[in-house]
């Protein structure tokens, strides 16, 4: 068996009811069966390099705790996406260097993906998604990444590693093109290989006089597959106070549904992540926000499938 295999093998092997509770559905329909689901939701609890608050790996568990208030009848869709069958894995839990955690992710998503299951990554610092990025792209041609988030995310290197968090779309730009939305915070240092053509900034999408056109634009610089990362922060910090670096000028919760509604209308997704979670138990409406958001897209993917 071959490594990658085993890894998710491992992650099936240590389902537990406790991680069973925390799916997106509710608890009579909860599925143990890891073969009869079309989605898998993969915890990757990780925050080893992010440098203002710490406190991401902490958001999984938030997630998928909010879950289980959240209504799973969808208005927008008249659909109920947890009939697809949702599997909570084990969360990947790596303890040791970022560049350790790119491989592992990379080996158990690839995993997921030769496997037919639809990922949904929890996170966990934005590190995570540079091997997930790596793991669907070992299955998945025509592939290009949407990334919403406040900041660039594109130095080359960071407190002495190549894979920190504040690298996670240089690294992920090596793999296949990329569409920045939402950005409203960068360092001097990626000015340089900023494709402006390929960046929507925040100040700007808020100038605009129509949300449609913006995220019309956007869309047409991705190709046909496209998987998402969604650093939480991209959020105004006034609904998503809960980031280790929450930016104000950031987009409403209608913008960001109401694009990816239009991207899931238009292309094929072929995965997202929600990152950067860091749950306060004095506020948990973010909590409840991101949940929502997880199962909000969901919705949207798997209704597009149905046509």
């Amino acid at each position: 068996m071959k490594l990658l295999d085993r890894l998710l093998d491992n992650l099936i092997a240590q389902h537990s009811t406790i991680a069973a509770k925390s799916a997106f559905a509710p608890e009579e329909a909860l599925s143990h069966d890891f073969e009869k689901c079309e989605i898998a939701v993969l915890p990757i609890p990780y925050d080893k390099t992010s440098t203002y608050h710490k406190g991401a790996d902490r958001g999984p568990e938030a997630m998928l705790e909010a879950s289980q208030s959240v209504e799973l009848y969808d208005i927008e869709t008249a659909s109920e996406v947890y009939r697809r069958g949702i599997y909570t894995l084990s969360p990947l839990v790596v303890s040791d260097s970022p560049e350790a955690l790119f491989e592992k992710a990379k080996e158990v998503v690839s995993s997921l993906c030769a496997r037919k299951k639809f990922p949904v990554i929890l996170g966990g610092e934005h590190s995570i998604s540079a091997g997930v990025v790596a793991g669907i792209a070992n299955s998945c041609s025509n592939l290009s990444v949407l990334q919403l988030d406040a900041h660039g995310d594109t130095r080359e290197s960071y407190m002495g590693s190549r894979f920190n968090h504040a690298c996670v779309m240089a690294r992920v730009r090596e793999i296949c093109p990329i569409v920045q939305v939402g950005i409203r915070a960068i360092d001097i240092s990626e000015v340089a290989a900023l494709n402006r053509e390929r960046v929507f900034f925040a100040h700007a999408i808020h100038a605009a006089s129509n949300d449609l056109a913006w995220q019309n634009q956007a869309i047409s610089l991705l190709s046909p597959n496209v998987y998402v990362t969604i650093d939480l922060d991209c959020f105004d910090s006034s609904i998503m106070p809960s980031t280790g670096t929450p930016e104000p000028g950031g987009l409403t919760w209608q913008q960001v549904t109401t694009f990816l509604k239009l991207l899931a209308a238009k292309r094929s997704i072929v995965g997202f992540d929600v990152v950067e979670l860091l749950p306060r138990e004095s506020n948990p409406a973010p909590d409840f926000l991101a949940a929502k958001l997880v199962y909000q897209f969901l919705s949207y993917i798997f209704a597009q499938k149905c046509l």
